[in-house]
């Protein structure tokens, strides 16, 4: 990967994190249970390589933790509401 590809493929990555956040924010807040949801799916989420890169439990690994960060966000939108 050039490093300019591999610069696009940051922020391509960083915009997409972004817009996925407040999009599951946004849904999560009208209907609740979508990040329970995702959660419960992510037995299914796996790395595609076919290499000795392959490693699924980091993909999950880094999915958690993206859930994690939504409902730590969540919250502190339902407090900023409540207050």
């Amino acid at each position: 990967m050039t490093d300019d590809t591999a610069i696009h493929a940051r922020r391509r990555e960083i915009a997409v994190e972004h817009v996925l956040f407040k999009l599951i924010e946004y849904v999560e807040g009208k209907h609740p249970g979508l990040l329970d949801t995702i959660e419960a799916s992510l037995d299914h989420l796996g790395d595609p390589a076919h290499d000795d890169s392959k490693d699924d439990e980091a993909v999950r690994a880094i999915a958690r933790k993206m859930i994690v960060g939504a409902r730590a966000e969540n919250a502190r939108n339902q407090n900023a509401k409540a207050g």
